[in-house]
């Protein structure tokens, strides 16, 4: 087929931008160079149970705007349950169980209700989260418009913001470093507190729904994945999997790509592809993308390890529990977001480098003590089975000093960029990637747009 757009990447960046091109009027060619589709965000056949399961444990948000515009626009908005408000089970290092749960109050009021009203925390501790209310502005701009200057943190890390807020050590504990952890992977000790703070403006916006945990009900690559690819087909364009492409550019001008030999004309070419590939597509890295590449090469990866549990009965029934303190923060109970009348239990352990390089055995002997000290109903249930995933380049160091991330447009005509990688101003989430592919899409538009006026 000919196409107008050439999308390399099956994720969730290629399939907002893809599929935001072709509600547009674009015909679209998705190439992925993996056998499967799905990207970081993806799943398995565990060969054992022959059940499918996620290469990591993701969530959704309420505040995923793009996100959710994507599964709306394939028809797979039924697949995710939304959580009535956020309430977090949380379970401390001293066995103690709280939940934080915010009232039904408008924004950031919800917030500090919640946190005065948990009895996980004194008085004193509750009270210090009336200074993060005050500085947070709900009705700012979405992250991907969010200036760190305005907010005084650029070259803040986390934990310096913390402390600079007078945010209590418990609270700390309990809230705000795991909740960072997830949201960034990366220590609040390293990461930049500009994109936490986007984060919590998002999550604590004008909608209270906004800070709701939305679930995926099946695995990640039939949640988006295969629905977007059937979309694409239904609508006569095309999907590739075992595709790998090379970039091919004619002085300063993309002209398509090449997959084993074969050359394939397009006018505008998207690069979805993560930092640490991008100087692959190309056989010669062109001069005019030395500096991005470069910086790109430079980005550091952070790894998430997800050790996967099955317990001969079920030892927990919220679907998901903070566990503060310890080498996996997060556990989800996937029997009950899915269903089922089995036991399968995902434990995350984000900026997790400290345990990446350990072996299946020991990571599971790890996650079985993190889940037994806080689950007393796991205690004594014997395990089935234990599998460990790692995603040693899972996301992008958020570091103040680390290399800056790139623009959708760049010096090539017709080549443009997109993935989590982007500027989007948001962590390495599937928001940004949703968020980056419609921006490209809407790069696309707006040139065409711009040619017919002319």
């Amino acid at each position: 087929m000919s196409a107008d757009v050439i999308v390399i990447g099956g994720g969730v960046a290629g399939f907002s931008a893809a599929t935001a091109l072709v509600e547009a009027g674009a015909r679209v060619l998705v190439l992925e160079a993996r056998p499967g589709l799905g990207g970081r965000a993806t799943a398995f056949t565990d060969p054992e149970t022959g059940e499918r399961v996620d290469n990591g444990q993701h969530i959704l948000m309420g505040c995923y705007t793009d996100t959710l515009a994507l599964l709306e626009r394939i028809g797979a908005s039924d697949r995710v349950r939304w959580q009535a408000g956020l309430a977090l089970a949380m379970i401390d290092q001293r066995g103690h169980e709280s939940v934080l749960k915010l009232p039904p109050m408008a924004s950031p009021l919800h917030l500090l209700g919640g946190v005065l009203a948990w009895d996980a925390l004194n008085w004193r501790e509750r009270l210090s989260v009336l200074r993060v209310g005050a500085t947070l502005k709900p009705g700012a701009p979405e992250g991907r418009n969010f200036s760190s200057a305005r907010h005084g943190v650029s070259n803040e890390t986390v934990r310096e913001w913390l402390i600079r807020l007078g945010q209590a050590p418990r609270l700390c504990e309990l809230f705000w470093e795991p909740l960072a952890l997830a949201a960034l992977n990366q220590s609040i000790d390293q990461a930049a507190a500009s994109y936490f703070v986007g984060v919590l403006e998002r999550m604590f916006g004008p909608d209270p729904s906004s800070a709701s945990l939305v679930m995926p009900v099946v695995p990640l690559d039939e949640l988006y994945a295969e629905p977007a690819r059937a979309w694409l087909e239904h609508r006569g364009n095309e999907v590739r999997v075992n595709a790998p492409a090379r970039v091919e550019i004619a002085g300063d001008r993309v002209t398509g790509v090449r997959v084993r030999g074969e050359h394939m004309a397009a006018p505008v070419v998207v690069s979805t592809v993560p930092w640490h590939a991008l100087g692959a597509l190309f056989d010669v890295p062109p001069p005019a993308l030395a500096a991005t590449i470069t910086d790109a090469s430079a980005t550091a990866s952070l790894p998430i390890v997800t050790v996967n549990l099955w317990f001969d009965r079920p030892v927990m029934h919220e679907p998901l529990v903070g566990l503060p303190g310890r080498a996996f923060q997060w556990v989800f109970d996937r029997r009950a977001i899915v269903g089922g009348s089995g036991s399968h239990l995902s434990l995350i352990s984000s900026g997790a480098e400290s345990i990446v390089a350990m072996t299946n055995d020991a990571l599971v002997d790890l996650a079985l003590t993190d889940v037994r000290a806080a689950l007393p109903g796991a205690r004594a249930a014997p395990v089935r089975k234990g599998l460990a995933v790692r995603e040693k380049r899972s996301t992008f160091s958020l570091a103040p000093d680390a290399p800056p991330r790139p623009q959708t447009e760049t010096a090539i005509g017709g080549f443009l960029l997109a993935g989590d990688w982007i500027d989007t101003g948001l962590p390495a989430t599937i928001e940004s990637a949703a968020v980056s592919g419609h921006r490209a899409a809407a790069v696309v538009s707006t040139t065409k747009h711009a040619k017919h006026t002319k």
